[in-house]
């Protein structure tokens, strides 16, 4: 998929560990390292250390009913400058679909949180990630809807982008799981 250059480093083990432990539901290892298999995965670290890979990669693990969706934060942004509002409930409303027993939340994994700057429709500016995320976090609270996330920056970069209150909820919403500072850059 990546080709021959592509590596798993050993200091990354314990990371994807964590990883392949959430995504294959594995309770009693999601315990010890204090996952809750509830949420989602908030995926930071430094830029080109493989988060955006190894999201993808996970949705190998995973049953066809369980996948979830990779979208960039950037592409969303873009979308919302040709569709306007109305292409926020795609990631919202939407983002339920029905089944025999009822409605079942599409999940997403949101790559590189903090890329698409403010998005702008017809003049009107709209922070479309903070929106989205919001509106994501109320179908958590009543429909379970998981949301993945990958960013570069730090929590307290988060609110300063989003605020105080989309931060509180992400801490909510998802499991926090971290490069460390020192991973190093692994594009060729």
């Amino acid at each position: 998929m990546y080709g021959e250059g592509f590596r798993i480093y050993p200091e990354d083990h314990r990371l994807i560990f964590t990883l392949l432990v959430y995504f294959l539901e594995d309770g009693e290892n999601a315990q010890k390292l204090g996952i809750n298999l509830r949420k989602g995965i908030l995926l930071t670290g430094p830029v080109g250390c493989g988060k955006t890979s190894l999201m993808r990669l996970m949705r190998y693990m995973l049953p066809r009913e369980k996948t979830y969706h990779l979208k960039t934060c950037r592409e969303v942004g873009l979308e919302f400058n040709v569709e306007g509002y109305k292409m926020l409930q795609h990631y919202g409303k939407n983002a339920l679909y029905w089944r025999e027993n009822g409605y079942v939340p599409k999940t997403y994994c949101f790559d590189d949180l903090g890329s698409e700057g403010i998005s702008r429709y017809y003049g009107n500016e709209c922070n479309v990630m903070e929106e989205i995320l919001l509106t994501r976090y109320e179908y958590f609270i009543s429909n379970h809807m998981v949301t993945h996330l990958t960013t570069n920056f730090s929590s307290s970069e988060l609110e300063k982008l989003y605020g105080s209150r989309v931060r509180s909820r992400l801490r909510e919403m998802c499991n926090l799981v971290s490069f460390g500072r020192e991973a190093k850059d692994r594009r060729y």
